[in-house]
């Protein structure tokens, strides 16, 4: 029953590690974090008229509706003066937000290093140094990831809060199935950091 007990902890640390790595490594490439809505209020009937809206990621922001619709442009296109965008708040929320970038890169880099380390401590068990190095980089992995998500989320916040109110136009943001992925991963890491040292401390006893 230790045995199996062993091996079950075995293969669900190596799917909870794919998963993590995968997760991670779709949040990164997709551009889907960040959804914005703008536009105005009419006042005939209180309806709405968008102005603007996009989606975006941290590589890349695509226009789904206004004057841009229809175009991707990398997140440097503050730099082109042909783009459009209804107010500067937005701007500057797309600008302050490229600061998280760099962390889930970083997240993508520790966690692939983990799971590689992870599976070799599995395959060679008497290795348990291993067991404990891929628990390290699955820390170091969660905890860049975490700081990534909280600039990303008081980025966004500190914006939302300076953009001034108005009766005649309106603004909404909500997080995408891409941040979403990422905090899923983050989870996901806090439980591989724990799960090669069990595995560990498992192999240890059965071998005594």
């Amino acid at each position: 029953m230790s045995h199996c007990s062993s091996r079950a902890l075995t293969l669900l640390s190596s799917v909870f590690g794919a998963c993590g790595l995968l997760l991670v490594g779709i949040a990164v490439s997709t551009d889907y974090w960040l959804y914005m809505e703008e536009g105005t209020v009419l006042p005939q009937n209180q309806t709405t008229e968008v102005k603007m809206a996009l989606h975006a990621g941290l590589w890349r922001v695509c226009f789904f509706a206004g004057r841009e619709k229809g175009r991707c442009v990398a997140s440097e296109y503050f730099l082109e003066p042909e783009i459009n965008l209804v107010t500067e708040n937005t701007e500057n929320i797309l600008k302050t937000v490229r600061t998280a970038t760099p962390f889930p890169m970083v997240s993508l880099f520790l966690v692939f290093t983990a799971f590689v380390i992870s599976n070799i401590g599995h395959i060679r068990p008497q290795r348990t140094i291993l067991a404990f190095v891929s628990g390290i980089f699955f820390i170091l992995s969660g905890l860049s990831l975490v700081v990534g998500l909280v600039l990303y989320i008081s980025s966004i916040n500190d914006e939302v809060m300076n953009r001034p109110s108005s009766s005649e136009q309106y603004f909404h943001y909500r997080y995408g199935w891409s941040f979403a992925f990422a905090a899923s991963s983050f989870l996901l890491k806090e439980v591989m950091s724990r799960g090669p040292r069990e595995s560990s401390e498992l192999g240890g006893l059965l071998g005594a």
